[in-house]
């Protein structure tokens, strides 16, 4: 429960130390702060993200001192490189493209785009750091961290795992989202 607790509240921190990096997200710029938004930040969110912990409640899983601490630290490594992913790209796109990305000057696509209403546009697009891995890799560490704050639970049940399942279809749908209005422009 102790792993559960810490992993979550280290998320929680690097929500509100970040706070200001959301409104550049996804579900802000694009998706806007609609029903969908506000229903899920209000019932979804804190019943679906703490389930881990609820169910850790009863029955009580005692994992050991190592195990614990491996999976504590494997956890806030996993926030810390989504918060990571998601800084290079703010500071990447603040700065347009004049910064370092893991000490070196960083690779980009330029990509020209007319909107629906005849203005042409530019996006600048980082493809180095942790961008160069892969599109969307800031989602592989989202999922291992709800994993990680699971898997105290380890698999005697899938009822904890439901979040970690539902987290991994939300960023797929959110992915082709994405990946669809980009193909749009």
């Amino acid at each position: 429960m102790l792993v559960n607790t810490i992993l979550m509240l280290v998320y929680v921190s690097k929500f509100f130390w970040w706070e200001d990096g959301y409104w550049n997200t996804m579900d802000i710029a694009h998706d806007r702060a609609g029903f969908y938004i506000c229903w899920g930040c209000l019932v979804w969110v804190p019943s679906i993200y703490t389930s881990p912990g609820m169910y850790l409640v009863n029955p009580p899983v005692h994992l050991g001192t190592q195990l614990a601490l491996y999976i504590l630290v494997a956890g806030i490594l996993c926030i810390y490189i989504n918060y990571d992913c998601d800084r290079q790209r703010q500071e990447f796109r603040r700065t347009n493209g004049k910064c370092l990305v893991w000490g070196k000057a960083p690779s980009k696509v330029i990509s020209s785009y007319t909107t629906s209403s005849g203005e042409t546009k530019t996006s600048l697009l980082l493809t180095s750091g942790w961008w160069g891995l892969s599109r969307h890799f800031h989602y592989v560490p989202e999922i291992l961290s709800a994993f990680f704050w699971t898997v105290p639970a380890l698999f005697n049940h899938f009822l904890p795992y439901f979040y970690v399942l539902f987290l991994t279809i939300l960023l797929l749908d959110r992915a082709k989202r994405d990946d669809d209005r980009c193909r749009s422009k």
